[in-house]
């Protein structure tokens, strides 16, 4: 392997870890059971010791896509994952159709590259909730607006005008595939040694985008539809690549659902205005709703904040509070089960 931003975090994980060359790998890949690894020599396939297994609590205890993990090789092209290594970020979101469990987009990505098309995909309440996730894992944001061709550049401007009066703290790029100029801008944007996890709705072009980056085709992508610019995007599976240039992309499929987790301070982070008004409430466990004394209440009726930012920041409040106290019922929930096991054992120990 003579990429040499591998190099450079293999080298660091090697150095931190205490294993032996032979020992390290990096999840590129994840499907079901079998993961895809990289060692300094090959891409091999791998699975879980059993104890990893068995021992996970969660699938926050599971490898995941950029995740360095310490192996067993078995033979030339396959191997067994018997730890994972700590963590430095986390992408993770609300699973879909569960309200108590998380999905791990990435492990130990820098950057989370917001993908968005300028046409019917553009949301800002969705930006907020991908801001959130971000900051919830430590990542640093970057809103991608897409398919800039569709529009008039006054009209691409007004719209990341919008996205950076909403949020000031985070950069935004505009690209189109068919403007040479703008794929140099994104490209020259991307530092050596990072990971980047590319993510947003399907077809908003995200792998035109990385095929673009890494000079070939490594993912097909769909024919696009000239009446409504989307594509069926054929990325199916979360897949982690090092390019040449010297960075690495996390490649995901489009997410229809981006559901907060119980991140403490996340959306804090990315409704900075909103909590930076806050602190001059008269009460510190305000809602902004009705109390008296309330600053957030009080830029609002002086013009001094949209009443709109207000309701999205409320609304993943809510969500992240239900979520918190959905995972605290079902920890209770498997506590109790675990005593009433223990009495169970102990009940068949006396009558031996």
């Amino acid at each position: 392997m003579e990429n040499q931003a591998y190099i450079y975090n293999f080298k660091n994980i090697m150095s931190s870890s205490g294993w032996s060359k032979e020992e390290i790998a990096q999840v590129i890949a994840v499907h079901k059971d079998r993961y895809e690894i990289l060692t300094p020599d090959a891409e091999i396939s791998a699975e879980l010791a059993g104890n990893l297994r068995f021992s996970a609590q969660s699938s926050l205890d599971m490898p995941a896509v950029g995740d360095w993990v310490k192996i067993v090789p078995m033979n030339d092209d396959h191997a067994i994952i018997l730890e994972i290594f700590k963590r430095k970020t986390i992408l993770r979101r609300q699973s879909v159709g569960s309200s108590s469990n998380d999905q791990v987009i990435a492990a130990n990505a820098d950057s989370g590259i917001i993908a968005m098309s300028v046409g019917q995909d553009f949301n800002l309440r969705r930006i907020d909730r991908y801001l959130t996730i971000c900051y919830d894992g430590d990542l640093e944001p970057i809103v991608l607006l897409t398919k800039t061709d569709l529009l008039e550049e006054q009209d691409v401007l007004k719209l990341s005008s919008q996205i950076q009066e909403r949020h000031p703290q985070a950069q935004v790029i505009s690209v189109s595939i068919n403007k040479i100029e703008t794929l140099h801008t994104l490209q020259n944007s991307m530092a050596k040694n990072r990971t980047y996890c590319f993510m947003g709705s399907s077809g908003v072009g995200k792998s035109t985008l990385i095929n673009w980056l890494a000079s070939n085709s490594l993912m097909k992508t769909s024919e696009i539809s000239a009446s409504h610019g989307k594509g069926r995007h054929t990325t199916t599976y979360r897949r982690l690549m090092y390019l040449q240039d010297g960075f690495a992309i996390v490649d995901t499929p489009g997410m229809r659902e981006v559901g907060v987790t119980d991140g403490d301070r996340s959306i804090d982070a990315t409704f900075e205005q909103i909590a930076s008004l806050a602190e001059g409430c008269k009460y510190s466990n305000c809602t902004h709703t009705n109390e008296d004394g309330c600053a957030v209440s009080e830029a609002i009726e002086n013009g001094e904040l949209e009443e709109e930012l207000l309701y999205s920041y409320q609304k993943l409040k809510r969500e992240q509070n239900h979520y918190s106290q959905t995972v605290w019922e079902k920890r209770k929930s498997q506590k109790d089960f675990g005593k009433m096991i223990k009495r169970v054992q102990n009940q068949k120990k006396r009558f031996k």
